[in-house]
């Protein structure tokens, strides 16, 4: 779908302003009905130690499909999308990520980076970007840096190590750049956690705790970064030069329309519409839909379907000249 170069800023923004507000009723609701029954079932992998672990990662499949929707909570929080006080999107933001031991004021600036930078070639790596090397880029690689790119994009690694990793390593400490703001939100965010991790060991065995935490940070980690990357990365996404890069088609082309299955569009909290989101970030999760069906401009976008998505694993580099990802395969018959 490519839309209409005389497509103005004025025109697409008149069409999402309706959407750009928060409803109390529906924030305090999805609140309820995330992340309440995320605690009831982690209190019920707690009491199910004593039954059998078989039965703990039973109940942590349910588990996972709440906080990821928690987790959406936040990301809309970090957005300043969720209420309309700045304080109260701090503050629900904060306890959001904690469930995740996602750091949320530092982690919000730097996937508005990711939002400013989607599509464009010369800003990648912002925001906790995929990683992804165009085909003359990878070439000029020396064979240890191809195996790190290898490895990096192979599924067990990222979807299988990526979780632990980035969620229980990445995010503990400060890196380059983090802003004073994102340093503190990590100190903060790693305090809170310690606290945490005293009382649950005064209280219900530290080795009970991490039994229970340990798959729920792992399948929901995996399931986020799966999201993520399949946001970015399918046929017929959208990268471009710095110089030709355009806001609407990296929302519109750039970003997936994720069509899932009722009850997993609902645990995702709609983000399957992320070309909705790219758009205008400031629509909280429960507007999504209803803005993409609201025009044709939004609704002509060509959705992948959940079959369709699994083909994206295949997917290494972008080959700038025929303007496509491509895979490993590419490299034997190109140039």
């Amino acid at each position: 779908m490519n839309p209409p170069r005389a497509t103005k800023q004025a025109d697409w923004r008149a069409l999402v302003a309706p959407f750009e507000r928060c409803s109390l009723p529906r924030s305090l609701g999805q609140i309820a009905t995330s992340v309440l029954p995320y605690l009831v079932l982690w209190a019920a992998m707690l009491l199910s130690l004593r039954v059998s672990y078989w039965l703990t990662l039973a109940l942590a499949i349910p588990a996972t499909g709440f906080l990821v929707r928690s987790f959406i909570i936040c990301h809309d929080c970090g957005h300043g999308a969720f209420f309309r006080a700045r304080w109260a999107n701090r503050i629900v933001g904060f306890f959001t990520g904690l469930l995740i031991f996602l750091p949320s004021g530092g982690w919000s600036q730097e996937h508005a980076r990711h939002h400013a930078s989607s599509g464009d070639l010369d800003r990648r790596g912002a925001g906790g970007d995929i990683w992804t090397l165009t085909v003359a880029e990878y070439r000029a690689l020396s064979r240890w840096q191809r195996l790190r790119y290898r490895l990096y994009r192979n599924p067990l690694v990222m979807f299988g190590l990526g979780p632990f990793f980035i969620f229980l390593v990445n995010y503990r400490f400060w890196q380059r750049g983090d802003s004073a703001r994102a340093r503190w939100s990590k100190v903060w965010t790693n305090l809170a956690l310690l606290a945490i991790l005293i009382v649950m060991g005064l209280t219900v065995g530290l080795k009970a705790y991490i039994l229970v935490q340990l798959p729920l940070i792992f399948l929901a980690g995996a399931a986020g970064i799966w999201l993520f990357y399949v946001q970015h990365q399918f046929e017929g996404t959208y990268w471009e030069r710095r110089g030709n890069w355009d806001y609407l088609r990296q929302a519109l082309e750039g970003s997936s329309f994720y069509k899932l299955p009722r009850p997993l569009q609902w645990f995702s909290g709609n983000i399957g519409f992320h070309h909705i989101h790219h758009l205008s970030p400031r629509i909280p999760n429960y507007f999504l839909e209803r803005c993409h069906r609201s025009s044709p401009l939004f609704s002509r976008v060509k959705p992948v379907t959940l079959r369709g998505s699994l083909r994206s694993l295949r997917y290494r580099l972008w080959d700038e000249e025929a303007g496509r990802l491509v895979g490993f395969g590419a490299l034997k018959t190109t140039p």
